[in-house]
């Protein structure tokens, strides 16, 4: 037999079980791993108690923040505007990267956990198929021996009923199927402890599932929210920042939700994990002796097999058994002929009997069963567990990420509505605004302004006569300023212009080319445009002249 594999438990089994088991009513609990205990389930409900009482004092935290955020004006906020902007930036990217951090953690948390759990299951299955197969060879050799063999020793007692020798062979026979009987009767009935392990993987199984599920899907939120985040922030919209604070506190709830439950599942299990022998002892020792358990649990080189001696007796017996067979096929059936046929059977029934024993030798060993119950422990106390400790840091990690996000949605909240209020500010007619400008351009005026540029007769009639056409001219724009040319449409613009209205509303000779790219003009080029232009001059119409205050058009000049 090699040598046995010994468990170890690892050193985070010992750390987590050394946390303080204490009551509901704060007295200390026995840390034995014992789930049908109320004391011992009232403790692991008390962890989950202090994660709640975390995520109070996490809400008391940011509620308060909140509200001193909210409340507090800041008296020089144009010049901490920009700091602010940059600190909600740096802010928001930090806390991303650690809700990123938190979610690969906690990817490779669910995944080691998944892990552990399947190859639990896995064990569990093996070990039910082992003990099925031992209580299904058993049950069928017993059939054999009880049913098969005694139906053929009936026959041939018959047959050889005029023989007292081979009469008294026959009932040699019977005496050491008997034999058989009563060994097999001495391996314990699996039935009870299969169907309970059945039930075990099964239930493991469903859990695990939804368990996977449910993590996964708060990865996706976590990740969800992240985006809300940079879209928000990156698009300064108010109506993805409200989402992303109101996702991001559900997610607040759910991280620490979780923590809670990773932490009483943590706990649980290293208690569990520290003496699994123990709690193994105590919960078989109705259904099995203690002698079996410790020959599965321990499998010692030195020890001996519970069932050796039962099965040495099954070899002995099916030994003699076959051996009185070949006595009687040599020496009965040359003066019984028809016994040969029942003799032939009832040969065939021992070798099959053989069979069935090396099979359940090699099933009732400890080696087997055993790496099975290795495995187990290594898949819930070494993987099962480490990824629960991934999980929790996830949790934690999540928690923090989320309440910066929370803490700095006021003052990106206040950064985009100071943004708003600033551009609400500008004037609207300002022609140099760029805002206004692409209205004008969008937006071009559909009515004429007869009140400024219009054509009077002598009449003194505005619609009487049309306006006279106009000349096509070279001249540069300072002449039309100055009154050369004839009065029309470009004086007009010199007018509108002069008086700052013509920036706003361009006309059709000032609109530049679609594929010429306008520059827009800087602040000190508006200042000293302002500074260039002249007073203002105010139309008005006289003797059916058209002229300028302070100077005269070139009609009434001539005359």
């Amino acid at each position: 037999m090699p040598a046995r594999v010994e468990y170890i438990a690892p050193w985070w089994v010992v750390w987590l079980h050394s946390v303080p088991h204490l009551g509901l009513r704060l007295q200390q609990v026995d840390s034995t791993f014992n789930p049908r205990d109320e004391s011992y389930r009232e403790s692991l409900l008390f962890l989950g108690l202090v994660a709640a009482v975390c995520l109070g004092l996490n809400l008391v935290f940011l509620t308060a923040y909140l509200a001193c955020a909210c409340c507090c004006r800041q008296d020089n906020a144009v010049q901490i505007k920009q700091r602010d902007s940059c600190c909600v930036t740096w802010t928001a990217v930090a806390a991303g990267l650690v809700c990123c951090a938190a979610v690969g953690v906690g990817f490779y948390g669910n995944s080691e956990t998944s892990d552990g759990v399947y190859q639990l299951i896995y064990s569990l299955d093996n070990a039910n198929h082992t003990l099925s197969g031992i209580d299904t060879l058993v049950s069928g050799t017993t059939q054999k021996m009880k049913v098969d063999l005694e139906r053929h020793l009936a026959r041939l007692s018959e047959i050889f009923a005029t023989r007292g020798d081979y009469i008294q062979t026959l009932k040699f026979m019977q005496q050491m199927a008997s034999n058989i009987i009563v060994q097999l009767s001495a391996v314990p009935v699996w039935r009870e402890v299969t169907a309970e392990l059945t039930e075990l993987a099964d239930q493991t199984g469903h859990v695990e599932y939804y368990r996977w599920l449910a993590y996964l899907l708060l990865f996706i939120l976590d990740l969800v929210i992240c985006l809300l985040a940079c879209l928000g922030l990156a698009r300064r919209s108010r109506c993805l920042l409200a989402s992303m604070l109101c996702c991001g506190l559900l997610a607040l709830l759910l991280s620490w939700t979780s923590l809670a439950a990773d932490t009483a599942a943590a706990v649980g299990t290293s208690d569990f994990c520290v003496a699994p022998d123990t709690f193994i002892l105590n919960t078989t020792e109705s259904q099995l002796s203690t002698e079996v358990t410790r020959y599965y649990l321990y499998c010692s080189q030195s020890g001996s097999s519970p069932f050796q001696q039962a099965l040495t007796i099954f070899q002995r017996s099916l030994t003699t058994m076959q051996i009185q067979v070949a006595g009687l096929l040599q020496f009965a059936v040359p003066l019984f002929p028809t016994a040969e046929k029942d003799l032939l059977r009832i040969q065939l029934l021992l070798n099959s009997s053989e069979s069935s024993l090396h099979q359940l030798t090699a099933m009732l060993d400890c080696r087997g069963l055993h790496k099975d119950y290795l495995d187990a422990l290594a898949g819930v106390c070494y993987d099962g567990l480490e990824g629960l400790l991934y999980l929790g840091l996830f949790s934690l990690l999540a928690a923090l990420a989320f309440s910066t996000m929370i803490c700095a949605g006021p003052r990106a909240w206040k950064h985009l509505t100071t943004r708003d209020r600033d551009y609400d500010d500008i004037d609207d007619d300002d022609p140099f605004n760029p805002q206004a400008r692409r209205i004008a351009a969008h937006n071009p005026p559909r009515g004429q302004l007869h009140s400024f540029c219009s054509y009077s007769s002598g009449m003194g009639s505005q619609t009487s006569l049309q306006p006279p056409a106009q000349t096509i001219s070279n001249a540069p724009v300072s002449e039309y300023m100055y009154g050369r040319g004839s009065w029309g449409l470009p004086s007009c613009r010199v007018a509108l212009g002069e008086m700052g209205l013509w920036a706003a509303h361009p006309g059709p000779e000032s609109q530049e080319p679609s594929h010429a790219l306008r520059r827009e003009p800087t602040l000190r080029e508006h200042a000293a445009h302002r500074e260039r232009l002249p007073a203002p001059h105010v139309f008005s119409q006289h003797e059916g002249h058209l002229h300028v205050r302070g100077r005269r058009t070139p009609e009434a000049l001539r005359e």
